[in-house]
């Protein structure tokens, strides 16, 4: 792969100028091409299928782990299994990402499975981006799945960004919930041409005072389809909040489909979902400040996927 390239991908997914600071692990086109650890975080491969274990000890703060992705080669195709251990009181940010440069005839998939195993009162910030480009005809896919089992009084924050060319991804989450976990989920996708995006979030919220808060903002151009599935599910004196909020543009088409399951007479639950075009007067404003049509338009949906 091309230096160029791969800094350039690194760069869209993770934010990274360079190596990043603490652990991180680098995957190039189906191997490991950059790995460092540290006295708090270990990352190591797995013996019995693709993928690495992150074990993150107790008590570790303001430490980061940063595991990109990156595949540049047509036609590869990739499952990989990814487990993080997050020890009890830990306080760390995750940061994953896939980007696919495809500039073949073949499609290229990456398909991870994520699985976090968060400790009493740990926090954690998870951040995941998509990324897709290059000039071939063939496609560009991305399966993530998550699955996250959070203890007492823990927290996590995930991050689910997918902004530009993914031809199609279809994205699970699963989360269960102990006594006064609670979880903050905040997706933001943009999908254009033929694109298709799919998302599942299924949480259940098994203890007493755990919470969810599942928000999607999305924005769908030309002749891409988006489908946003989720499930808050209250097994336990608890609040779970759903919602998609998106902007439909030319001839994409949107399906909203949020939904609550109460098993607890003390469940708290509530959902959102709102699907809409840009305001006319919103675009006659902002030209009337200079801008054409295409740049007052691309300034509304910048801003709100921001």
């Amino acid at each position: 792969m091309g230096d160029a390239i791969q800094e350039r991908m690194l760069e869209e997914v993770a934010d990274l100028h360079g190596v990043p600071e603490g652990a991180y692990n680098i995957r190039s086109n189906g191997k490991t091409s950059a790995r460092a650890t540290t006295a708090n975080i270990d990352i190591t491969t797995k013996t019995d299928k693709a993928g690495i274990d992150i074990r993150i000890k107790p008590g570790t703060k303001h430490e980061s782990v940063h595991i990109p992705v990156v595949v540049s080669a047509s036609g590869l195709k990739e499952m990989v299994y990814n487990d993080f251990f997050i020890g009890d009181d830990a306080d760390v940010v995750i940061v994953a990402g896939c980007g696919i440069h495809n500039c073949g005839d073949q499609d290229s998939e990456h398909d991870g499975i994520h699985r976090f195993f968060v400790g009493r009162n740990a926090r954690v910030k998870y951040v995941e981006k998509h990324y897709g480009e290059g000039d071939g005809e063939g496609k560009r896919i991305l399966n993530p799945g998550t699955e996250v089992y959070m203890e007492e009084n823990s927290y996590m924050e995930m991050e689910m960004v997918q902004i530009k060319g993914v031809d199609s991804t279809n994205r699970t989450n699963t989360a269960e919930l102990a006594a006064g976990a609670k979880l903050i989920v905040r997706e933001r996708l943009l999908t254009h041409g033929t694109q298709d995006a799919e998302s599942t979030y299924i949480v259940n919220l098994n203890g007493d005072d755990s919470s969810a808060d599942v928000v999607s903002r999305s924005v769908a151009k030309d002749r891409s389809k988006q489908t946003f599935n989720s499930k808050i599910v209250g097994n336990a004196k608890c609040s779970g909040h759903t919602e998609c909020d998106a902007i439909i543009m030319d001839d994409a088409k949107i399906f909203a489909i949020p939904g609550l399951i109460a098993n607890d007479i003390d469940a708290a639950l509530i959902h959102e979902a709102a699907i809409g075009k840009i305001a006319g007067e919103q675009i006659v404003k902002l030209m009337t400040l200079g801008l054409t049509e295409e740049e007052a338009e691309a300034q509304i949906v910048n801003g709100f996927l921001k």
